[in-house]
């Protein structure tokens, strides 16, 4: 697999943002990279601290891009506001759809998790969402391209936990840019470090209700794996034939546009 390298020691550990990185120095097909300082991934800001946030408005971000959708707000609460930063909300999953589910996932008890999630059931659901999100919500992945490739950039790219949602707005970004796939994924995976993981939530938090066994169920959903981004990949072949049809049919990415992201995100 492709080596990436290192993101800049400069960036700290943010205290109550999870999954925050810079996105630069991955690698095109014809030989460029990602310039760094332009596109950041991360969960979401609303319990930055006042050092998260002050490291945050020193990065100079035109937009955050903010994917999670009024349940996903309502539960964790709105961003942080940074200086001078634009702050866009599009909601790349509906809030009706699938809330039994998580509220099933945050209150249910064993034996009803096991019938929910257990036997694959769990990272189905996952990789079938990803299809999903890659088929149908193309007009809003359209719509952050164009808005990357004007004017938008700096960019942070972020939803609950910066890892499904946001994780494939930077995928579909870094394939409209010709990043190496094998580098797309390695910055996929980082997601899934146990240091990056979002903050498992359930009403009964006592050993019972976060037992391994209910935690070994939950770990699907809050983890990166291989399989989710694969069948995204799969529903991009699968629909439109090619990734190159897929940019310009499906998400009206013209040469001039796709020249215009080039030129936001990539070292000269």
């Amino acid at each position: 697999m492709t080596q990436t390298p290192q993101v800049p020691q400069s960036q700290p550990e943010l205290a109550e943002v999870r999954n925050f990185r810079d996105v630069g120095g991955l690698p095109t097909v014809d030989g460029r990279r990602l310039r760094y300082g332009r596109l950041y991934r991360s969960g979401h800001l609303a319990h930055a601290t006042e050092a998260d946030a002050a490291f945050l408005a020193g990065l100079g971000l035109h937009t955050v891009f903010d994917f999670r959708n009024a349940s996903d707000i309502k539960l964790e609460g709105p961003d942080v506001a940074l200086p001078g930063v634009r702050n866009v909300n599009i909601p790349l999953t509906d809030p009706a759809d699938g809330a039994e589910f998580w509220t099933m996932v945050r209150d249910g008890e064993l034996d009803q998790l096991r019938v929910l999630l257990g036997d694959g059931k769990a990272a189905g659901r996952m990789a079938q969402t990803y299809r999903e999100i890659i088929t149908t919500r193309t007009a809003d992945h359209s719509r952050v391209l164009h808005a990357l490739a004007e004017d938008s950039v700096p960019a942070l790219m972020h939803c609950a936990a910066g890892k499904d949602r946001a994780g494939l707005s930077i995928a579909v970004t870094l394939l409209a840019v010709g990043v190496e796939r094998d580098a797309i994924v390695a910055d996929y995976l980082k997601s899934d470090d146990p240091s990056r993981r979002y903050k498992v939530r359930r009403s009964d938090n006592s050993a019972a209700g976060m037992s391994p066994e209910v935690m070994e169920l939950l770990s699907p959903l809050f983890g990166a794996r291989l399989d989710y981004l694969t069948a995204a990949f799969d529903a991009i072949e699968e629909t439109w034939g090619s990734v190159e049809t897929y940019l310009a049919e499906g998400l009206k990415l013209s040469p001039a546009t796709r020249e215009r992201l080039r030129a936001q995100l990539l070292e000269d």
